[in-house]
């Protein structure tokens, strides 16, 4: 199987992640995906040799429209959601305003906004498409999710090297993922040195 088709059995074989996928789809909002560890951690699950949990922590929808910046918007949207599927913890973000917090040049689409995350591997999101098929946005593939590398992004990979150090150490990846291999730029310390 190619690392599509994986994906897609993975989000369709979990009856909560394909519920999800329908319920956001349903919302009809522009540019929008379920993001991160939604699709990150059942593939690191599967490649580990586990049975796919369910989502933990935040389930990240994100958005993107110029038009609606507000974030009261994405606090409505999500108490939605909570109302839809109240046994997710949903976080909602209009990616075309998060440039701000992030200190970054506006954000174009959710792309755009994803090249500016820390992890390439948590790069990556999916929603279910007009023909009723998951449809995956990865701006810099899927190798290093498929390869279990986890690296920083090159925005990461020197100024904000601590911020990914921080997230290593806080998300505990490497320690529920064994197969997991840390990199980091040459010279640089990471939270495993």
């Amino acid at each position: 199987m190619d690392q599509i088709a994986i994906l897609q059995m993975l989000m369709m074989s979990d009856p909560l992640r394909r519920r999800a996928l329908t319920t956001v789809a349903a919302l009809n909002l522009p540019d929008c995906w379920i993001a991160a560890g939604f699709v990150r951690d059942a593939l690191w699950d599967y490649l580990n040799g586990y049975e796919v949990t369910e989502p933990t922590g935040d389930v990240d929808v994100v958005w993107h429209d110029g038009a609606s910046p507000q974030p009261d918007l994405d606090r409505r949207i999500e108490q939605e959601l909570s109302s839809a599927i109240p046994e997710l913890l949903w976080s909602v973000k209009n990616q075309a305003r998060m440039h701000l917090r992030n200190g970054d040049a506006p954000y174009e689409s959710v792309a755009d906004a994803m090249r500016h995350w820390p992890e390439t591997a948590t790069m990556v999101a999916a929603r279910l498409g007009s023909t009723d098929t998951i449809e995956f946005n990865a701006p810099l593939g899927l190798d290093d999710l498929f390869a279990l590398r986890l690296r920083p992004t090159p925005g990461f990979r020197i100024d904000k090297l601590s911020i990914f150090n921080e997230r290593v150490s806080s998300k505990r990846w490497m320690d529920r993922y064994p197969k997991l291999a840390l990199e980091a730029p040459e010279g640089a310390r990471t939270a495993a040195a």
